[in-house]
């Protein structure tokens, strides 16, 4: 049996991420594939509850798309915690946790913030590039 998709996605997440974790995993192929399964049976399911509180629209296109959206949230809702978990650390970065934490917004740079003049010179300078030697 060959790994679905989600499989896949996860194989490739946890090899990169996670490595730690996925070096402890005794059979990654069958593991990922099993994974994949039951990542797949949850968004179903979960996209068939949705679907259902939605009800039966009147024209097919807007089933279409309320199926769609249904398994649109089932997938944000479910691939976070089985396929897509959050990164280890690596050694170098135990000391600091540079990482954001779930819902922080990355800090906006624009104009009325202190290090404007020093962003705006850095992108300056990088559009320029090098000089000519």
């Amino acid at each position: 049996m060959s790994m679905n998709r989600y499989g896949v996605i996860a194989q490739r997440h946890w090899a990169r991420w996670l490595p730690s974790q996925y070096a402890a995993i005794s059979d990654p192929e069958s593991f990922f594939t099993t994974l994949g399964e039951e990542v797949a049976r949850q968004i179903e399911d979960l996209t068939d509850e949705l679907a259902d509180e939605t009800g039966q629209s009147e024209s097919y296109l807007a089933r279409v798309g309320q199926l769609l959206a249904a398994r649109a949230i089932a997938e944000e809702l479910i691939l976070p915690q089985r396929v897509l978990p959050e990164a280890e650390l690596a050694a170098d970065d135990a000391q600091e946790d540079v990482r954001p934490e779930r819902g922080e917004r990355p800090v906006v740079v624009d104009r009325s913030h202190p290090s404007w003049a020093e962003v705006n010179a850095e992108q300056q300078e990088r559009a320029s590039g090098p000089e000519p030697g």
